[in-house]
Formats: structure tokens, C-alpha cells, sequence
């Protein structure tokens, strides 16, 4: 990764809390090592946190925020994954505007894991073939995809991956997607007849870490009671308003 194959390259890393920390730290830690000048582009300022699976890691600064980030000074997209990064990504309209606009110029998109759900409610997958995490399958097929259960597929500018485990080749299809010519965008999809079925059973590693969720602390459970109070005191308004 250290040949500089994307010197000069501007890549924006669309990420919000939650997000998948090896999902986005690796891929952008390869992307400098060849070159590329990389920005954290979130809903807010400030430093976002990423979790690992289930458990708070460490945090992420923020480059700009997307009032800030203007799309045309990117020649490439990033959206990792992560259960909460998406889900948070895909409810903005100006997050599913930036993501639109690289597909409208045909620039390379790279997603893994959660992250084609940003995809999906931005309305770019009708008539694409991609893969993702399997547990988001049947959104992206009812979204008008195809899905497939492999470790990266590469459509036109799009490249999705399954997830962590799967994060060698997909780096390594990242950097080559990066560094391809622009006319690369308009490449042939794979040519597939349908979507590959669902899984049968969740994965084995998710199931077994979950049982280790820590007890909440009694900073957590004061935080959320406030957060249930303030909710509560919001409807009571509405309903007398």
C-alpha cells in the first residue's frame, strides 16, 4: 500500500458515532499509506465515536462537517459500517445528497458491512449488484439489488464488501478502485441471475461476543433515565400544545 498509486487523490470518509472503528480506521490508514488525502465527513463537528461490534471505542476527529463538504472536491467516496453508523447516515437528507452526487459523476463509491444502507435510501440501488453484511440482505434486494454472499463485488463505481472479515481484499479492491481511471465507473456489472439467498443462521462470533455485553454503569442508567424524562416532558407539551 505504500506506492502512492493514489498521490493527489482526495478521498471523503462519510462517517457518523457508531461506526465500525477497524471498518473505517484501516481502510484509512491504507488509503494515506498510497497516497490519498483523506477527510472525516460527519453530521456533526467535533470527534465521533466508534464502537467495536457492540462496545464504545475510540474516537475519530472530524475533517468537516457535510455544511461544510462540497462533493465536487472529492474524487472518491468511503462509508464504512457498524449497526448505529448507517442507521444514522441514511435518516439525513444532506448525507444521502452527498452520497447521490458521487454517483451521479460515476465516482468510486467503497462500502462495507451496514454502510449500503445509506445506498439504499439515497435510491442507488436499483439495478445493482452488490454484496454486504448478510443480515441487511432482503433491504437491499427490496431496495432493487442484487445481493451476493462474497468477500467484495465491484459494479461500475461501486464496491461493497461482507465486513470485518473480509477487510483485506476489500482494501485491496479499494486502493484499485481509488486509483482507476475515471472511465472506470462505467465498467459491466456482474453478470448474475439472481440474489444469493439468505443465511440460515446468524453469524456465530456476533451471537457468542453479545453474551459479554458489560452491565450498564450507573452513569449510563442516570443517562438514560434523563433521556427518558426529557422525552417524556416533550410529548406532555405536544399533547397540551
Amino acid at each position: 500500500m505504500s506506492d502512492k498509486s493514489l498521490k493527489g487523490r482526495r478521498i471523503a470518509a462519510l462517517a457518523s458515532d457508531g461506526f465500525e472503528k477497524v471498518e473505517l480506521s484501516i481502510p484509512m490508514k491504507a488509503l494515506r499509506l498510497a497516497g490519498a488525502k483523506v477527510d472525516v465527513v460527519s453530521l456533526r463537528p467535533g470527534r465521533i465515536r466508534g464502537v467495536n461490534l457492540h462496545e464504545p471505542a475510540s474516537r475519530v476527529r472530524v475533517t468537516k462537517t457535510l455544511d461544510e463538504a462540497d462533493p465536487a472536491d472529492y474524487d472518491g467516496l468511503l462509508i464504512p459500517g457498524g449497526f448505529i453508523n448507517p442507521d444514522l447516515l441514511r435518516q439525513s437528507a444532506k448525507a444521502r445528497e452527498f452520497v447521490s452526487a458521487f454517483d451521479r459523476k460515476k465516482k468510486p463509491i467503497a462500502t462495507l458491512c451496514h454502510g449500503p444502507w445509506v445506498l439504499a435510501s439515497a435510491g442507488l440501488l436499483e439495478g445493482r449488484t452488490l454484496t454486504s453484511w448478510p443480515g441487511v440482505r432482503d433491504d437491499l434486494v427490496n431496495a432493487g439489488a442484487t445481493w451476493l454472499d462474497q468477500q467484495t463485488v465491484r459494479d461500475g463505481n461501486l464496491l461493497t464488501s461482507r465486513g470485518p472479515q473480509d477487510l483485506v481484499p476489500f482494501v485491496r479492491a479499494m486502493i484499485e478502485l481509488f486509483s482507476a481511471p475515471a472511465a472506470a465507473g462505467t465498467a459491466a456489472p456482474p453478470q448474475v441471475a439472481a440474489s444469493a439467498p439468505q443465511r440460515n443462521e446468524p453469524p456465530a462470533l456476533v451471537l457468542a461476543a453479545m453474551k459479554w455485553i458489560p452491565r450498564p454503569s450507573l452513569r449510563t442508567l442516570v443517562g438514560l433515565g434523563a433521556l427518558a424524562i426529557g422525552v417524556l416532558r416533550a410529548n406532555k407539551r405536544r399533547a397540551t400544545a
